[in-house]
């Protein structure tokens, strides 16, 4: 039995090795001759190769090859315009073919032909390649198994329904910067496993309904885009990014009834543009009355509002658009919305005006339940309604940079809540005292006049940023009222020239960069400190007790631009180069010329004399010449003495 055995793997072990030589010698997986200046395929191919890499040549044909196991094929950046008929038919297991970047909009019959004969085919990129419609749809033809389709960079300009006839089986596509300006109704009807879809940079000027229900991703940025319809009914869909951004869009997009969609991209566009929130919905369910019915049917439904009550959505980009009003009710339908970019727009206060919901005059609940991110940057605010900080429920971080936001003294935030309904209308001044749960606060270019110290009084801040504020007036001991909690600190570009820093247990990042600081802050060594900005100060030297601190907890210090003096830099020899990332741009000062740190640690005796420029090292100098000068004396002394005993000796 065991004798059997033994044969029949010494057999098995035989038929393998016969079955590597028939393969040829140099058996080998994968190969690569990217690079190589060919101007042709390689005759000497290892026939058991499963990958191979002929990308950034010079190759203009492809003809025949027998590579039975061949399942990759990477041809791409050559100048490839003529693939011979019987290229692929000898490549029975090949699943991923880039033809990307040659010139395949040449010999198209020929080279459909060929095209005709891949059976197995999964992956297929023939992006940048001159490709129109003609040819597109002849190198489709019989790509039954085809999962995944690139074709950026081409001049395709309608897709038609007969397309995809033969590859029904599509998974993504991707058809990013042609000159698509028309989708021919049903194109992608056939198309029923179809998840993502990049129709990127094209001309597409609308889409009036939207049907793609197997959909999870499309991509329709950088088109010129007015408006996105969808048409109402009970199916639903799975979308869930959506990513109109860059588009000429006038309105919110009407979304379908019933979907999955949490990531909305709707930057650099044109919404918001009307003077009120219930201008622009109105006009937005206008525009889906028009298109879906022809304006014969009344509006008596709110389908934006209706549609956003149901829609899952977390992230919503606004930013870079044309808003003059923040859309308080339309945003507050989004229940499950985390994150909210609303930068870079036209509002300059939130006021609390909400329509009422019936004649007895009760508003609408308003709740931003969910929200924990929200920048409003570069909005020229200057007034934040505190009852819609107070919808805020679960706000972590908050970006106010370049505003014209003024913090509350603690006079301020009680005087306004006697007042009636709890709040002036337009009050001066913006309160964080209700933001319980807020972590990251940036209050960065604001014109801030003053910070109170009692400003943060009820805040857990993890980060603060209040830099470029050059006209702040810091009131004693508002510093020392940061909370306990705060790790990060900006205080760079507010033209002080002290900053008093107290013991902060939880501080790990400070930043005072740009400033006239003459000396570091005090108590600076006290908090756990891992990284520090120094950087252009009026720093002449560093504190060497201090740094003997610092640099044991540091990990990063920024120090460049500093007016350093080169022969006072007893504190240099502290600092360990990798833990000062702008080591190569530090400068010191000696006398009226500015050199580079490094180039007078290597010559220091040319720029601060012959001796080491330390102050123990010049102690030591004096003493020796002291020494030198006692014992020459001595010497002189002795000599005289000793002459004159000569002289004596020889009288006598």
């Amino acid at each position: 039995m065991v004798t059997h055995l033994w044969g029949s793997l010494v057999l098995t072990f035989m038929l393998l090795s016969y079955e590597r030589y028939t393969m040829g010698q140099s058996y080998s997986k994968e190969q690569s001759w990217s690079n190589h200046n060919l101007s042709s395929v390689p005759p000497d191919l290892a026939v058991g190769v499963r990958r191979l890499d002929l990308s950034n040549n010079f190759i203009r044909q492809l003809h025949a090859l027998a590579l039975p196991y061949l399942e990759q094929l990477d041809a791409s950046s050559n100048q490839l315009d003529l693939i011979s008929e019987g290229f692929f038919q000898n490549l029975a297991k090949l699943e991923e073919l880039n033809l990307s970047q040659n010139m395949l909009n040449n010999n198209v019959h020929s080279n459909g032909k060929a095209f005709q004969s891949i059976n197995r085919l999964k992956i297929l990129d023939i992006s940048s390649n001159g490709l129109g419609n003609e040819a597109v749809e002849l190198y489709l033809q019989n790509k039954s198994t085809l999962d995944h389709l690139k074709m950026s960079g081409n001049v395709l300009q309608r897709l038609s329904r007969s397309m995809f006839e033969d590859s029904t089986n599509l998974k993504t596509i991707s058809f990013d910067n042609n000159l698509i300006s028309v989708i021919e109704l049903g194109a992608f009807e056939l198309l029923r496993q179809l998840e993502k879809l990049n129709l990127a940079q094209n001309n597409l000027a609308n889409i009036c309904d939207f049907k793609l229900y197997s959909l999870k991703y499309l991509n329709l940025s950088g088109n010129s885009i007015e408006f996105f319809v969808t048409h109402q009914n009970d199916l639903p869909y799975r979308l869930e990014i959506l990513d109109l951004s860059f588009n000429k869009l006038l309105y919110f997009p009407i979304l379908p009834k019933l979907n999955h969609l949490r990531y909305l991209h709707l930057q650099q566009n044109n919404i918001g543009a009307m003077i009120s929130e219930a201008e622009m919905v109105t006009e937005d369910n206008a525009l889906y009355n028009e298109v879906v019915h022809g304006n014969n049917i009344a509006i008596k439904k709110n389908y934006l509002h209706y549609n956003w009550r149901v829609t899952p959505l977390i992230h919503i980009d606004l930013s870079y658009n044309q808003f003059r009003t923040f859309p308080l009710e339309t945003l507050s339908l989004l229940s499950s919305l985390e994150t909210l970019n609303f930068s870079h727009n036209c509002v300059h206060n939130i006021s609390w005006n909400i329509r009422n919901e019936s004649e007895s005059g009760f508003t609408i609940p308003i709740f931003y339940s969910s929200l924990k991110h929200l920048d409003l940057q570069s909005n020229k605010l200057v007034h934040i309604s505190p009852l819609f900080l107070e919808t805020l429920l679960q706000i972590a971080s908050l970006n106010l940079q370049d505003n014209s936001v003024q913090p509350c003294s603690t006079e301020d935030h009680y005087a306004a809540i006697k007042l009636q309904n709890k709040y002036p209308p337009m009050s001066s001044c913006m309160s964080f005292r209700q933001l319980r749960t807020l972590k990251h606060l940036n209050l960065r270019e604001n014109n801030i006049k003053t910070l109170y110290n009692s400003t943060f009084e009820r805040n857990h801040l993890i980060s603060l940023n209040l830099g470029n504020n050059p006209c702040m007036v810091i009131q004693k001991g508002a510093i020392e009222a940061l909370p306990k909690t705060l790790q990060s600190l900006t205080l760079s570009e507010l033209n002080i020239s002290e900053v008093v820093l107290p013991c902060l247990p939880a501080l790990t990042h400070l930043n005072i960069s740009n400033n006239i600081l003459e000396s570091l802050p005090s108590n600076i060594a006290c908090s756990p400190l891992i990284e520090i900005d120094l950087r252009n100060n009026m720093l002449q030297y560093l504190n060497q007790s201090v740094m003997y601190t610092l640099t044991s907890q540091v990990q990063r210090m920024y120090i460049s631009g500093n007016p350093f003096k080169c022969c006072e830099n007893t504190w240099l020899s502290l600092l360990n180069e990798s833990k000062v990332p702008d080591m190569k741009k530090l400068q010191c000062v000696t006398g009226s010329v500015k050199i580079q740190m490094q180039d007078y640690q290597k010559n220091y005796t040319i720029y601060c004399g012959d001796l080491n420029t330390t102050p123990l090292n010049h102690n030591i100098g004096q003493l020796v010449i002291v020494i030198v000068f006692v014992v020459v004396l001595f010497a002189a002394v002795y000599m005289f003495c000793k002459n004159i005993l000569r002289s004596l000796s020889f009288i006598v």
